[in-house]
């Protein structure tokens, strides 16, 4: 949602039924009927000072596209061509979203929103019906201008009379002061080298998994850093036990744009070898929610803490956070493949703990097979892991300038 948008309250609006009067819409506005239109059942919205997110839930699938969008005033106007909405809708709401408006057009529905200026659509997807439900969501997500550093107004270059030592006058001159650089917020990444301590991992010949994953960790940090563009965060450092769960929550408490787990796998015949990337697995989602406590946004973002809306939120958040993952997860694989042997199925699916977090994008990065000799010399040497370390932190590189690109849409 870190999506990353991340974690913002989200609560449920409960919105009246209004006359195009009231809207100020003109006769023009009439409506024509779609022969099978997708309906907007209603308009949810939520956030903080932030970021808000609109969910607009439908009985159908549907998609939408921009139509126009003035940065400048901040007016955002958003074509839904398959849907229709039986009564016009608006609303204010806190944040980067001042107010909005929906209404039926004859090309389908129309959704005006005003934006502080600057902000911009961070994301917007469609949901598919969570588990028991025939209802689909398509999300907006909007982002507030990032903050500036302050100012200092310059001195105007100019010379001034000056009395010197022995009486006479000089001409003193005073040069502008350059004026600050906005300053923007890092992304924050998470590095997990796997295993460590009293948690060897696998061998293969005389080479530990622990010592690769941490060198290799190493290695991505010092690329990363020398960007300047990410707050970097590891889950180890030296060769020490960390827990699983306490990983997960390392990263959480962080407030991670994204997750990355570094392991090298192992088999039993050395033949076999290359890279593989693990997302988590539909059967495991469930087991997030024994990470949720009750000061998470999505427990505390409904009306009077209702737990069925804070279901809502959370699955919302979860799908999201999935989707992230695997966009991710082939982003990766695409770009590691030209320094690093992948194996057939590339890309899998498990259960694995480090990857539960409901609300940050997380992968698990296995580099290759210690027990294959090709592997152990890529991971072994230093100038193979720089390589390979150099794949992913570019892989990262392009998936933030990728959510960038969709947020400006």
């Amino acid at each position: 949602m870190k999506c990353d948008a991340k974690k913002f309250a989200l609560c449920q609006v409960r919105v009246g039924i209004v006359s195009l009067a009231a809207l100020g819409c003109s006769a023009g506005f009439a409506t024509q009927a779609l022969a099978n239109p997708v309906h907007i059942l209603n308009l949810r919205l939520g956030g903080t000072s932030d970021e808000t997110r609109m969910v607009l839930d439908l009985d159908g699938a549907t998609s939408a596209k921009i139509l126009s969008e003035d940065k400048a005033t901040g007016r955002l106007i958003m074509s839904l061509p398959e849907a229709e909405v039986a009564n016009p809708l608006k609303g204010s709401a806190k944040g980067p979203v001042g107010s909005w408006a929906l209404v039926s057009t004859s090309g389908g529905a129309q959704l005006s929103i005003d934006l502080l200026p600057g902000s911009v659509v961070k994301r917007r997807f469609l949901l598919p019906p969570a588990e028991g439900s025939t209802g689909y969501r398509y999300v907006v997500d909007i982002q507030s201008p990032p903050p500036v550093a302050p100012t200092p107004h310059p001195v105007i270059a100019k010379t001034i009379p000056t009395e010197n030592a022995k009486g006479g006058v000089v001409l003193t001159s005073l040069k502008a002061t350059p004026r600050a650089k906005p300053v923007f917020l890092k992304k924050v990444v998470v590095i997990d080298a796997g295993h460590g301590g009293k948690d060897p991992g696998a061998h293969g010949g005389e080479c530990i998994e622990k010592d690769f994953t941490l060198a290799a960790a190493r290695a991505l940090k010092d690329k990363l850093e020398r960007t300047g563009q990410y707050r970097v965060v590891m889950t180890r450092d030296t060769d020490v036990y960390v827990p699983l769960d306490v990983r997960v929550q390392i990263a959480r408490k962080a407030d991670a744009d994204l997750f990355i787990s570094l392991h090298a796998d192992s088999g039993p015949d050395e033949q076999t070898r290359g890279a593989s990337v693990y997302t988590l697995a539909d059967r495991a989602v469930g087991r997030s929610a024994k990470l949720v406590t009750k000061d998470d946004w999505f427990m505390q973002a409904s009306y009077r803490r209702d737990q069925a809306v804070s279901g809502i939120l959370f699955d919302l958040t979860q799908r999201s956070t999935k989707n992230l993952s695997a966009n991710f997860a082939e982003m990766l694989l695409e770009r590691i493949s030209d320094e690093q042997t992948l194996l057939r199925r590339s890309h899998r699916e498990a259960g694995l703990a480090v990857l539960l977090a409901p609300d940050v994008p997380a992968v698990l990065l296995e580099m290759g097979f210690i027990t294959s000799p090709d592997d152990r010399e890529v991971l072994g040497s230093a100038e193979g892991r720089t390589r390979l370390m150099s794949a992913v932190a570019d892989t990262i590189d392009a998936y933030f300038a990728r959510e960038t690109r969709l947020a400006a849409r």
